[in-house]
């Protein structure tokens, strides 16, 4: 190029440097006095050939000129243009170049112009790639940062100078440790040694970002980064993208809380569980401690009104730190709050209170003073209060504090809360009616099982009745102690299939059913395929009831039933369906007897057996529900073994066997209804019981009268010498005129008089009332009158008459 002449900007990359573009210089007159080795490379011309004509000529088209002569009057008007020409090569071909022009002022001389240019493409992709370095740094709302490799700040951008609250000419030489907390600052800075050392580049890695300035503030960013190499792979840095995602951060954290929240909270129909599920999940999620408060009818699962406010109790808590004792109140605390405390505006209002920031002379902790007092020297500075409801009633609250974390609550926190609210308010409500279920059908259970049972002279006993844990809810267990005729005792053990109320109810008509067969001094087997009709009919009302009603189950149910006289110490043992009792000799060795098994009652139509054991006192005899033997990890083979086991060993009280069974076999809370029944069997002493063979003669009575005067006298009842004396004569005289055969009479001698007549006939006694023209009918009346109890029961031949009298005083 002739001429002497500077360029301003110049830079690797700008298509009018020195060594890219084109140049030449015009005089006044637009005559060509310059040219540019770049120009004749580009467009052809040599020097020869350029210098010294107009450029209008060399250069321009004909029809381009006009646009050619507006630029000129540009130049001149302004100093100075810039725009995109057509330009003419050696060969005529026309290009589109980017041009500048400038007035080279020469002292004593004429004007000259100084013209630059290079392709338009060249130019365009050169003020693209300007313009986004310029957007990056200056524009851009992502931060930008620029290291050198031993990762000193070269260069930020306005985020980043944002962020940090630092102009971009005071982080320039820093590192990220002069800015960030140590633990923040190692973890970016070594990842970026990672880029520098391997090339790999980073994408959007989340990481905190915590201020020296604000340690206390949490925020998030996600980093890319990649190594800068010039031309020759040298490497002359690296540079980091930063963007803030706190919000997006804290967003998807609330979501996966969320999430948590639906598995976590409601996983038990427990109220205190529900209540404590909530706190785990709020701490420290959200909050720093969360209290839960409900009304007390909740825990108790007792009906809720509306109008009904009152104090609540204190359900669970949970805090970051140890828990402040001064401060909050423990749990099972009975409470209310002030009318003027957030908590008591969240109860009457019915929606979440928030209260970002507490002064310390505000009293609005819903404390007392004392405990107020020790809340702002912990440093509680932010409180929100959501109502915990469900299906339109108000159960209670839950209060949420921060005093560690420094940032106060926001709206997004309160939203997150009253979620977390909602989800354990459905869960606690489901919770307290289910507890309400459990508690009723409980006291109906309750109400259905013997409460005590009387000491008997046959059996000493000892029972366990646990009820099934979970959400099984009650079953229809059951067990009985019933005394019956001639100081016998019938022992009886069932079980209703299914749960919840049906079951508790059938298994109370199976009671009362067992109790009066019982009183019929029916055979074992004859009572069981009584219960086996009534199961039947039952089960026959189910169907002819409402259709589909919610809770309907089959009616089925199995029993044991068995009769032990202390006399003869026969056990008459029938069951159906029902596991085996098991027998715990004297000695210590358990057997399980071999009785037939019988259908479970309510097949009908198939018999039932009854099989009789002699039993040595001592002796036990173990009855059971199959929730003892049964189990997830077991059969009952194995079920049948560990009772033999618990049961094995030498004589002990009936009360510490009966627990040492329930330890063995049985988990915290078993997940069916158990019925244990323990009975040591007894045998009445020979002095006890007097009993007489006597022949179905006319003198038969006269007979039965003298033995019971002598034994009577010998016992020292002569007080009840006459009133027995009528009773014998009259149930002898009976027999001996309407039996046909031999008689037995019998006498016991317990805390009654027992007095049983026995003879070979099945037709029993009727009591009737006699007219007054009648010669007879009124024996029985007068046994009636002179005895506290009397009846008949039956055998498999003949029949026996029994009364009983109370011993004088």
């Amino acid at each position: 190029m002739t001429g002497s002449m500077t360029l301003i900007s110049e830079s690797p990359e700008d298509p009018f440097s020195l060594g890219r573009a084109l140049s030449l210089v015009l005089d006044e007159r637009g005559t060509v006095v310059g040219w540019s080795e770049r120009a004749s490379e580009l467009l052809g011309f040599t020097d020869e050939e350029a210098l010294g004509r107009p450029a209008e000529d060399l250069l321009v088209d004909g029809p381009d000129r006009g646009l050619v002569r507006e630029a000129a009057a540009g130049c001149v008007r302004d100093g100075g243009w810039f725009g995109v020409v057509p330009v003419l090569d050696r060969e005529g071909r026309r290009s589109r170049y980017g041009v500048r022009a400038r007035r080279v002022i020469r002292p004593g001389r004429a004007d000259e112009w100084l013209l630059v240019g290079a392709p338009a493409e060249e130019v365009t992709q050169w003020e693209i790639d300007r313009s986004v370095m310029e957007g990056l740094f200056r524009r851009s709302p992502i931060g930008l940062s620029v290291h050198d490799p031993n990762l000193a700040i070269l260069r930020i951008n306005r985020p980043i100078a944002h962020i940090g609250g630092i102009s971009s000419d005071q982080a320039r030489g820093h590192r990220i440790g002069d800015f960030l907390v140590a633990m923040d600052a190692e973890t970016i800075e070594s990842r970026l040694r990672e880029v520098l050392e391997t090339g790999i580049p980073m994408i959007f890695t989340e990481q905190s970002c915590r201020l020296l300035v604000e340690p206390g503030i949490e925020r998030y960013v996600a980093v890319s980064a990649f190594r800068m190499e010039d031309s020759g792979g040298r490497t002359l840095g690296v540079t980091q993208l930063v963007e803030d995602v706190t919000d997006r951060h804290r967003a998807r954290r609330r979501l996966a809380m969320l999430n948590e929240a639906s598995e976590l909270i409601g996983t038990t129909l427990d109220v205190e569980t529900t209540a404590q599920e909530l706190v785990d999940v709020a701490v420290p999620g959200i909050a720093d401690c969360v209290t839960v408060d409900l009304l007390p009818a909740v825990g108790l699962g007792e009906a809720l009104f509306p109008e009904r406010g009152g104090p609540l109790r204190r359900a669970a808590f949970k805090s970051v730190a140890p828990y402040p004792e001064r401060v909050m109140y423990p749990v099972g605390t009975l409470r209310s709050f002030p009318k003027d405390s957030p908590q008591a505006q969240c109860l009457v209002s019915r929606r979440p209170v928030l209260v970002p920031h507490m002064v310390p002379d505000e009293v609005e902790l819903g404390l007392d003073p004392e405990r107020a007092e020790h809340a702002r020297a912990l440093g509680v500075h932010s409180l929100m209060v959501v109502p915990l409801t469900a299906r339109g009633l108000v159960l209670g609250l839950v209060c949420l504090w921060r005093y560690v974390a420094p940032e106060p609550f926001e709206e997004d926190d309160l939203t997150l809360a009253n979620e977390f609210a909602a989800r354990a308010g459905v869960a606690i409500d489901n919770a307290r009616r289910y507890t309400q279920q459990r508690r009723t059908a409980l006291a109906l259970q309750r109400r259905l099982l013997p409460r005590e049972i009387p000491s008997q002279p046959a059996v000493r006993v000892a029972h366990r009745y646990l009820p099934a844990g979970g959400s099984a809810g009650v079953g229809g267990d059951w067990f009985d102690v019933i005394p019956l005729s001639g100081a016998r005792v019938a022992l009886v053990v069932g079980d209703v299939v299914g749960h919840g109320i049906n079951a508790a109810a059938t298994m109370g008509r199976l009671r009362t059913a067992v109790h009066t067969l019982a009183d019929l001094d029916l055979e074992p087997d004859e009572v069981l395929s009584h219960l086996d009709d009534l199961v039947t009919r039952l089960a026959g009302e189910q169907e002819q009831g409402d259709e589909g009603s919610p809770g309907e189950q089959v009616v089925g149910a199995t029993c044991l039933y068995a009769v032990y006289d202390p006399v003869s110490r026969i056990c008459s043992v029938a069951r159906a369906g029902h596991p085996p009792p098991a027998l715990v000799a004297p000695d210590g060795e358990v057997s399980l007897p071999d009785l037939p098994a019988g259908p479970p009652l309510g097949l009908g139509g198939l018999p039932f057996e009854s099989e009789e054991l002699e039993l040595p006192e001592n002796s036990v005899l173990a009855l059971y529900t199959n929730g003892l033997i049964e189990g997830d990890a077991h059969d009952i083979d194995a079920g049948l073994d560990r009772l033999s086991e618990a049961l094995r060993g030498p004589d002990r009280p009936l009360e510490d066997m009966a627990q040492s069974v329930v330890d063995a076999l049985l988990p915290a809370r078993p997940s069916d209804d158990v019925a244990l029944l323990l009975a040591r069997t007894r045998t009445l002493a020979p002095g006890q019981v007097a009993t007489w063979v006597l022949p179905a003669e006319p003198t038969t009575p006269a007979r039965a009268r003298v033995l019971t005067s002598q034994k009577l006298t010998e016992w020292g009842l002569q007080e009840m010498i006459f009133t027995t004396e009528l009773v014998v004569s009259e149930l002898v005289t009976n027999a001996y005129r309407y039996a046909g055969g031999p008689v037995t009479l019998r006498l016991i001698r317990l805390h009654r008089l027992i007095c049983e007549v026995s003879d070979p006939s099945s037709t029993s006694p009727h009591l009737r009332r006699a007219r007054s023209t009648d010669e007879g009918g009124r024996g029985l009346l007068l046994v009636a009158q002179l005895t506290s109890r009397w009846g008949t029961r039956h055998a498999h031949e003949g029949k026996t008459v029994w009364t009983e009298q109370e011993l004088p005083g």
